[in-house]
């Protein structure tokens, strides 16, 4: 009888101050490790090893690694292409080295201007009472930045006046332009990466299209070709994310995970599904195939099928059970997710292996 393809589950943790706890997480069957960051450290610092190592021991004291991070952010004069962009980009290599030193073997990252994800509802309520996050083409056009600040989950860390000034530094900005200044990234970080043994996994843009005048070029299979082509190495690879992915119903994610996992360039799997409008509208749901416009067991089966052994985490969840958590990141739908998950595994990888 054949065997299960072993994953390593992980589920994403804020720290101290998260309401979900390591002992929690450490309950949850199947559950190898903890994805997680140095959130209090801004972009463009040095993480220090004795802090990452103090991480990773806390993590492991429950018996769970941290062997990937997400994220560590990319500097904006980066992607904006400054001068300064030298600096910060010898600092990622420095922590890349650092995070090595401590275990690490995956960053996940993004290159979208000024937001991470973008939703204009944190808690829009579903059918069965659950809420999640959402996203309104309309309620996002109606966003007006030069009278405030409304957008849900944006970074606190930022002033109302300084989106507004950081946004208007992308006037103009192409998309060429903007994958040049990716290609600039890459071909000085990847070496380093490969140096210090950490395999880079660029997450999706999510949405998966242009917002707010602002480029984006990690939308779909054609721009991630791109992207791969611009270093052939292993090190230079992909968070596949299926909630962020197939948020444009164009997008085939199961064909994405068969062409870049084929290739061994997915080192890191985002598993979650969502239900998209045919004007491009969504919202995320639970992580069963029929609540949501992604077919799950599709895209599980693709991963068993190329025998991917990666890192995977359940992503975002609902807000259930009257919960009071982090937005997308509570516990119980969550793991849930990760049941849901490895039942599809278990099936789906004894099925392609026999």
């Amino acid at each position: 009888m054949a065997t299960s393809v072993p994953i390593r589950m992980s589920f994403r943790w804020y720290g101290a101050s998260d309401p979900v706890t390591l002992a929690q997480i450490r309950q949850i069957p199947g559950m190898h490790g903890i994805v997680s960051a140095l959130y209090h450290r801004t972009p463009g610092e040095v993480w220090p090893v004795a802090e990452i190592a103090a991480l990773r021991d806390t993590i492991a004291a429950h018996s769970l690694a941290l062997e990937l991070v997400e994220s560590v952010p990319v500097h904006e004069d980066i992607k904006l292409g400054k001068p300064e962009r030298d600096r910060w980009i010898e600092n990622y290599g420095r922590t890349l080295e650092n995070l090595a030193a401590a275990g690490v073997r995956v960053v996940c990252y993004n290159f979208m201007p000024v937001f991470d994800w973008t939703r204009t509802s944190l808690d829009r309520p579903l059918p069965d009472g659950s809420n999640s996050l959402a996203f309104s083409v309309a309620e996002a056009a109606a966003i007006d930045f030069s009278r405030g600040m409304s957008l849900p989950g944006w970074d606190s860390q930022r002033t109302p006046a300084e989106f507004r000034a950081l946004i208007a530094r992308y006037e103009g900005l192409s998309e060429d332009g903007l994958r040049e200044r990716l290609a600039y990234f890459l071909e000085r970080v990847i070496p380093m990466a490969a140096a210090s043994g950490v395999k880079m996994a660029l997450h999706p843009d999510d949405p998966p299209r242009p917002i707010f005048g602002l480029p984006r070029i990690v939308k779909n299979a054609e721009d991630i070709r791109r992207i791969l082509a611009m270093d052939d190495r292993m090190e230079n690879g992909l968070t596949l994310c299926s909630g962020s992915l197939g948020a444009d119903l164009r997008n085939d994610v199961p064909a994405m995970v068969r062409e870049f996992g084929g290739r061994g360039r997915i080192h890191f799997a985002h598993m979650r599904n969502v239900r998209v409008n045919a004007n491009g509208d969504f919202q995320e749901t639970s992580h069963l195939s029929r609540d949501g416009s992604l077919d799950m067991a599709a895209i599980v089966r693709a991963y068993c099928e190329i025998g991917f052994d990666g890192y995977v985490r359940p992503d975002h969840g609902r807000n259930v059970w009257g919960e009071d958590g982090n937005p997308g990141y509570g516990l119980y739908d969550r793991a849930l997710g990760v049941a849901y998950l490895n039942g599809l595994w278990e099936a789906l990888s004894s099925e392609a292996g026999a």
